[in-house]
């Protein structure tokens, strides 16, 4: 198990879809995908990562529903990935998020 997944609050999932994730300050918007899903963060897989440390407004999009956060890029990896961690989600992105995670751990729960 990788240092970063010890340290981690709460499970991510693997989670694949699009993601908009735009640089808080210069507003510049990049699409990318996820790899994971927690209820507080994500891994992007992404051709532009960010420097760690910078905001970052993020839309997933999945299943017809967009979950809309703010977050900090909490790490970069050499092999194009980020991980974000959540800094704010209102309370209908939340809600959502909760059902995905949700959904995530009964399809873990399945394989075991």
């Amino acid at each position: 198990m990788a240092e970063y997944e010890i340290a981690r609050r709460v499970p991510r999932y693997p989670f694949v879809v699009e993601v908009a994730v735009s640089d808080a300050y210069s507003k510049a918007q990049t699409k990318a995908q996820t790899a994971t899903l927690g209820l507080y963060g994500c891994g992007i897989v992404t051709s532009k990562p960010l420097a760690q440390g910078t905001g970052v407004r993020l839309t997933l999009f999945y299943r017809g529903a967009e979950v809309k956060a703010l977050g900090i890029v909490a790490y970069v990896r050499s092999d194009l990935d980020m991980g974000i961690a959540f800094t704010d989600i209102d309370q209908e992105s939340e809600r959502i998020l909760d059902k995905w995670i949700t959904e995530l751990q009964q399809s873990s729960a399945r394989k075991t």
